[in-house]
């Protein structure tokens, strides 16, 4: 806001916004001091804890409360110094502690909502007024329990269209709450972008709402796990909430149908015989989560990346794979082109299953006189052994998940690894406990495939 005069009088605010909580600093001026500090009731307590006035070097220990305002008179701040407490406020925000969850009780009225849909629109509760019950469910991409209802929930939707039953699927999880190895099960995480794909590829007949960024839906209707459901009335007063079915992670026909059962009872003017059930899933996946997902990545980064040398003996041990776990084995080159593009991918990929009995191997085929070179690129691009693979790694007597082929002859090493490899790089395929090389690919690899191709062949496996 303009200048309004005095010494005392405001001359701006700055407003940080992050989710559902903002934080209002106003400014007077000349002296810029820090006047008014105030957080809504959604911030934790720790928020309102010891924040520090930097002038001149000395630190002023200011702390707040959350019931009162504090006003503050001190020497003349410089831009720096509000620009210090700023950043440290919005530290505080990311971190702040979980909200209270409380599900909707039966007879509660359906909260609004205004969301965008995977087919681009924006939904509100009004698009679903023509429905005499309206089923929603709050779900997402990477949930195992999730995914294997996606094709009872659809097909649920298909048979009760035209009885005045429709479908709202809503992913309540937000991709910054989401650790990445939390995809271990999933081909796709929880973007907006990602989303489309899912309904496409399902062939969804029922709108696919994206809450993942504010969450204000998820919260209204407290959605603690996904699959979770609730089913309104006319009036659009709650009927159930709880469990789609008892289908779990099998991606069969359930045993249990809870909701088709409840819809039924509805419709023919019964009685729900229990309107509350226990929702079976995995948990919503919140914003304020977003902590830990920073923690995992200091973690990932804190760790070593190592590279030993490789000759034709140990590459054939690899290949052999004499271990209960999936093998992802990958030659390059630091001069090669696509081997350079697909690495932050393989980085990936590994990060995403490394819960999971797999391992990521990397071959480079440098001259040995690189490996300094090679060393250097390993680092840059950060590929480290993960503690979860360590213990199996040191069981068969190995340090790394990254090797430098020492052999001057190139066929050696083919011969040892894949003898169907015909020379190309990137060379990468994917082995089998036992040695069956279930994959293969010359050239650049397609993530999205590459996940596909390994989450099958663990499956297929019976890999947990």
């Amino acid at each position: 806001t303009p200048l309004m005069g005095k010494k005392t009088r405001q001359i701006g605010q700055v407003i940080l916004t992050r989710g559902l909580t903002s934080v209002t600093f106003t400014i007077s001026a000349p002296w810029y001091l820090l006047r008014e500090f105030f957080a809504n009731a959604l911030v934790s307590p720790s928020f309102y804890s010891l924040f520090y006035w930097l002038h001149h070097g000395d630190h002023l220990r200011v702390p707040f409360s959350s019931s009162s305002h504090r006003n503050i008179k001190a020497s003349p701040m410089n831009i720096q110094s509000l620009t210090a407490i700023i950043t440290l406020s919005l530290t505080q925000i990311t971190q702040a502690d979980p909200q209270q969850i409380t599900t909707l009780k039966i007879g509660s009225a359906a909260p609004e909502f205004s969301l965008k849909g995977t087919d681009g629109k924006t939904y509100t509760l009004a698009s679903f007024k023509d429905a005499k019950y309206l089923v929603a469910i709050f779900t997402c991409n990477h949930c195992p329990d999730a995914r294997a209802s996606r094709d009872r929930i659809n097909q649920f939707a298909k048979d009760y269209a035209d009885k005045g039953v429709k479908v709202v699927a809503i992913s309540s999880s937000s991709p910054q709450g989401l650790i990445i190895w939390e995809n271990a099960y999933s081909v796709y995480g929880d973007s907006y972008e990602e989303m489309k794909l899912v309904a496409k590829e399902h062939n969804y007949t029922f709108p696919y709402l994206y809450d993942g960024d504010e969450q204000k839906a998820s919260l209204a209707y407290g959605a603690i796990a996904t699959p979770h459901t609730f089913i309104f009335g006319p009036e659009r007063k709650l009927h159930y909430q709880g469990h789609f079915d008892n289908g779990r992670r099998d991606p069969g026909p359930a045993s249990q149908n809870t909701v088709k059962n409840a819809i039924d009872n509805l419709i023919a003017g019964k009685p729900i015989a229990k309107a509350t059930t226990r929702v079976f899933g995995c948990s919503t996946k919140w914003k304020w989560k977003s902590n830990l997902v920073e923690k995992y990545q200091k973690e990932w980064a804190a760790l070593p990346v190592t590279v030993k040398p490789l000759d034709a003996k140990l590459a054939k041990t690899l290949a052999e794979n004499k271990t209960d776990k999936m093998r992802l084995i990958n030659l390059w080159s630091t001069t090669c082109g696509p081997c350079i593009a697909e690495f932050p991918a393989l980085i990936d990929t590994y990060q995403r299953h490394q819960i999971r009995p797999f391992e990521l191997i990397t071959i480079a085929i440098d001259p040995k006189d690189d490996a300094v070179r090679v060393q250097k690129f390993l680092k840059e691009k950060h590929l480290p052994l993960s503690k979860r693979t360590l213990k199996s790694v040191e069981a068969e007597g190995r340090k790394t998940n990254n090797y430098h082929y020492q052999g001057d002859d190139l066929d050696n090493l083919a011969t040892a690894i894949d003898p169907d490899w015909k020379g190309p790089i990137p060379h990468t395929i994917l082995v089998a406990p036992g040695g069956k090389i279930v994959y293969r690919h010359s050239g650049q690899v397609d993530e999205i495939e590459l996940r596909r191709v390994i989450i099958k062949a663990m499956a297929d496996a019976k890999m947990r």
